[in-house]
C-alpha cells in the first residue's frame, strides 16, 4: 500500500510539474527576431502576388480587347505614363501632401474631440440615452452629404474641408471609445475604486486603459471616414484657391475625359490610404495586442 501511495504521489507531482512547464512555456514570449524569410513568405509576398495579380488582368482585359476603348479603360502603361510625368513636372507630391496634411490635421481635430465625447457619453447615463442615437445616426450618414451644407455655411476654403471631415470622423472616434468602455470588466473598476483611483483619476488608470482595444478600432475606423469625407469634399467643392488635392486630380480627370488621369488619382488615393494604415494604426495594433498579451512574436 505505501508503494502505491508513493507512486501515486510521484505521478502527482509529475503531472504537475509537466503542467508547470507548459504554462510557463505558454507565458514565455518570444524575443528572438523573426527570419526575413519568414516575413517575407507571410506579409510581403502575398499583397505583391494580389497586385501582380490584378495588373495582369488588368492588362488582359486591353490586350484581348475585351475592352477596346482606351478612354473607358487605358492600359497600365498609359496609367503609368501619367504618374510619370507627375512625377517630373513636381507636381506629384504637391498632390499627395494637400491632401493628406489636410486628412491628418483633420483627424487630429477629430480626436480631440471624439475623445472627451466618448468619455461623456459612456459614462453618463442622461447624455448617452440623448446623444448615442444620435452618434450613431451621424456615423450611418454619408459623408458627402455634409458638403453642400458646409459650402453654404463656411464658403469654399480649408474650413468647409475641415468642417467636413469632422463630421465624418468625430462620431466614428466617440462610439468607439463607448464601445470599449461598454467591454471594461466591472471587477476592473470595483478594484480601482478600492485603491482609490475614482474620478478622472480612475478614467485615466482604469477606463481608458482597459478600453484601449475598442478606442483604437474606433481611431482606425475614424481615419477611414475622415478619408473618405475629405475625397468627398474635394471632389465636390472644388476651387483654386483650395489648392490640387487628390480628390480634385480625380474631379479634374472626370471633367477631361481623361481616364488615365483618373485612375492615376484612384491609385493615389488608395496608396495612401493603405500607407497610413501600414505606418500608423497597424503598429498601434500591434502594441496595444502585445501589451496584453496577445502578439508574442515581433
Amino acid at each position: 500500500m505505501a508503494s502505491t501511495d508513493s507512486t501515486t504521489v510521484a505521478k502527482d507531482g509529475n503531472d504537475l510539474a509537466g503542467l508547470e512547464a507548459g504554462l510557463d512555456a505558454l507565458e514565455t514570449r518570444q524575443t528572438g527576431r523573426t527570419p526575413f524569410r519568414h516575413t517575407f513568405t507571410e506579409k510581403i509576398l502575398p499583397p505583391v502576388l494580389a497586385v501582380a495579380l490584378v495588373l495582369a488582368v488588368w492588362q488582359a482585359l486591353v490586350s484581348f480587347k475585351v475592352v477596346d476603348d482606351p478612354t473607358k479603360l487605358p492600359a497600365p502603361s498609359a496609367v503609368w505614363d501619367v504618374v510619370q510625368t507627375a512625377w517630373l513636372q513636381g507636381e506629384l507630391l504637391g498632390y499627395i501632401w494637400t491632401s493628406v496634411s489636410r486628412g491628418l490635421l483633420g483627424f487630429l481635430f477629430a480626436l480631440l474631440i471624439g475623445t472627451p465625447l466618448g468619455l461623456i457619453v459612456a459614462r453618463v447615463k442622461f447624455i448617452r440615452a440623448a446623444l448615442g442615437p444620435i452618434l450613431s445616426g451621424l456615423q450611418s450618414l454619408p459623408s458627402v452629404a455634409w458638403v453642400p451644407p458646409a459650402v453654404i455655411w463656411l464658403g469654399l476654403n480649408n474650413s468647409m474641408m475641415y468642417a467636413v471631415i469632422l463630421l465624418g470622423a468625430v462620431p466614428s472616434i466617440a462610439n468607439g471609445l463607448v464601445s470599449g468602455v461598454d467591454q471594461v470588466p466591472p471587477l476592473f473598476l470595483r478594484a480601482g475604486r478600492t485603491l482609490g483611483a475614482t474620478g478622472l483619476k480612475g478614467t485615466w488608470h482604469i477606463v481608458l486603459p482597459a478600453a484601449l482595444p475598442g478606442y483604437v478600432a474606433g481611431l482606425k475606423q475614424g481615419w477611414a471616414f475622415s478619408w473618405r469625407s475629405l475625397m468627398a469634399a474635394e471632389i465636390i467643392a472644388s476651387f483654386p484657391d483650395l489648392g490640387v488635392g487628390l480628390g480634385q486630380l480625380l474631379e479634374n480627370g472626370r471633367n477631361a475625359s481623361d481616364m488615365a488621369m483618373v485612375f492615376e488619382a484612384i491609385l493615389l488615393i488608395l496608396i495612401v490610404g493603405i500607407a497610413i494604415d501600414l505606418l500608423i494604426f497597424s503598429p498601434l495594433e500591434r502594441w496595444v495586442l502585445r501589451s496584453r498579451g496577445l502578439l508574442v512574436k515581433n
